[in-house]
């Protein structure tokens, strides 16, 4: 099991503050309470949130340092979301965008931004009726929530408007973008994980329809 430590999460996330790392830490324990009512994760993999949940979260923070405007689709229990909330609170003018339908999780999430004061708002919405409600994002991320083409579907109102996907994908994910070409055309960058060997981020750009 993965050790809470400033260390690891620097080397997931890049540069992070003291104080940033230990929110996160009692975020972790929050989290771990209210998945034992309302399953924000698999019970298989609330073992080690720090590791397989937070840090594999953070490491987009590493890929993208820069970008200030974000929205995170399907949101769940807020990863990639949530985590990506903490580390844009130390970008100037830096916010988050979470889509999530589901009324319980919407409501933890929106528990978890008021207890904290971070940069993010809730949209408890359809991610299809959600593109109005979020204007000119630079950056979509997804985890954990549908195969690659289905994403792309669910985000190209953003992704054929400029915005960049960052996508968390395993150790199938080849297939995945082979299945995409049919009907997407886009720039891809791969970017190993800093948190599971099988794992990747897919970084798209340039969407356009096939």
């Amino acid at each position: 099991m993965s050790s809470f430590s400033w260390e690891s999460l620097q080397d997931a996330a890049g540069p992070v503050s003291r104080e940033t790392f230990e929110r996160l830490v009692a975020f972790e324990q929050m989290f771990q309470k209210w998945n034992r009512s309302i399953n924000l994760v698999a019970q298989s993999t609330s073992g080690d949130v720090w590791q397989r949940h937070i840090l594999d979260s953070a490491q987009l923070g590493r890929i993208e340092p820069k970008a200030i405007h974000w929205v995170d689709i399907g949101s769940g229990g807020g990863f990639p979301g949530l985590v990506m909330a903490f580390l844009l609170a130390e970008r100037d003018g830096a916010s988050i965008d979470l889509v999530e339908s589901n009324r319980k999780k919407a409501s933890f999430l929106q528990t978890v931004i008021g207890q904290f004061g971070l940069p993010a708002r809730v949209v408890a919405r359809r991610i299809e009726d959600s593109h109005a409600l979020v204007p000119a994002p630079q950056i979509v991320t997804a985890r954990a929530l549908a195969s690659l083409s289905t994403l792309l579907d669910l985000s190209a109102p953003w992704l054929t408007s400029g915005a960049r996907g960052l996508f968390h994908k395993g150790r199938d994910y080849r297939a995945e973008v082979q299945e995409s070409v049919h009907r997407w055309a886009f720039d891809l960058v791969e970017h190993p994980s800093a948190t599971d060997a099988s794992g990747v981020i897919l970084e798209l750009s340039n969407l356009r329809p096939v």
